[in-house]
């Protein structure tokens, strides 16, 4: 018990560090173009974790042969959530990408079944729907919004097809964590993603490296935040706890950055946080908790019997 509550704790702050992500595009996104942000802090953090991964290789632990593997990884899965997710959202609407998104867990769901035999159930099928009410209750304007009309259609299918993307490499990932530490699945991961988002950087952002001498305090505090804990610490973190929860479950509480990210666009941005919202966030949590306590004690119980 005391280790399953260990990680969900990890997995708590996880979320709350993925929640910043938003607040930290914003705070680059003035002098930053959209793939130099995702590839810069992934090269660098590439960087961080070489020396350690580097010493396993040498001393015969991995063969290049082992490592193959997240080349598919990162092509078919964290590759298209980056890339699809920025061309989706550019053609089509913010308010369609955040309302999409609530179709991560659901195909998280559909690929663990498939991949890794987990099921959805009834505790875990009670948390999505209070995990949705919630979230719900905290896009009620990005509903309004919401224009799926043929205008929109392919930046639609784009986004979608990067939450496939995002889900397919989740539950990867979980097939295969039990061969790798957390810091090496982090490392190729991004080793295979810095080659691939490579190129587009050099097309279509190439002045990016001319205006790095110019960047504001303002954009170096977004960029190191987004190198150092979004992707860092969060996704050594994250690697971690994959190893001991259900690919179902670390999916579903991924509702938690809308709850965390609300009050701190709230706090940092000046954006406007309503009592419909803090509602809407109270339910994410709670979802969160039947989760942690209930369904993980359904797991044990049926472990012993």
């Amino acid at each position: 018990m005391k280790k399953a509550f260990l990680s969900w704790l990890i997995l708590f702050a996880c979320n709350l560090i993925w929640s910043f992500q938003f607040t930290c595009i914003k705070l680059t996104q003035e002098q930053v173009g959209p793939y130099f942000t995702v590839w810069a802090p992934m090269l660098v953090a590439s960087l961080f974790l070489a020396p350690s991964v580097i010493r396993n290789f040498q001393k015969g632990d991995k063969k290049i042969k082992d490592v193959v593997v997240f080349v598919q990884l990162a092509i078919l899965g964290a590759f298209p959530s980056q890339v699809l997710m920025t061309w989706g959202t550019q053609y089509s609407l913010a308010s369609n990408a955040a309302i999409l998104a609530l179709a991560l867990p659901v195909v998280t769901a559909v690929f663990a079944f498939l991949l890794l035999n987990e099921k959805m159930n009834k505790i875990r099928w009670l948390s999505f729907i209070v995990a949705i009410a919630g979230v719900l209750l905290c896009s009620t304007d990005d509903i309004k919004k919401m224009d799926l009309s043929s205008d929109y259609a392919s930046g639609n299918l784009l986004i979608f097809l990067a939450i496939v993307g995002n889900a397919y490499y989740n539950v990867g990932c979980k097939q295969i964590a039990g061969k790798y530490t957390e810091v090496e699945m982090v490392f190729y991961t991004y080793l295979v993603m810095v080659v691939l988002l490579a190129p587009l950087v050099v097309y279509y952002e190439p002045e990016m490296f001319s205006k790095i001498p110019h960047f504001t305090s303002q954009t170096w505090t977004g960029m190191i935040a987004l190198t150092l804990f979004h992707n860092f610490l969060s996704m050594v973190m994250f690697f971690k706890v994959l190893k001991s929860l259900d690919a179902t479950q670390v999916a579903l509480s991924n509702y938690l950055i809308t709850f965390m990210g609300l009050p701190i666009a709230a706090f940092v941005l000046g954006e406007t946080l309503n009592s419909q919202a803090v509602i809407g966030g109270i339910l994410v949590l709670a979802s969160t908790l039947i989760l942690t306590i209930v369904d993980k004690n359904a797991q044990q119980r049926k472990l012993i019997n």
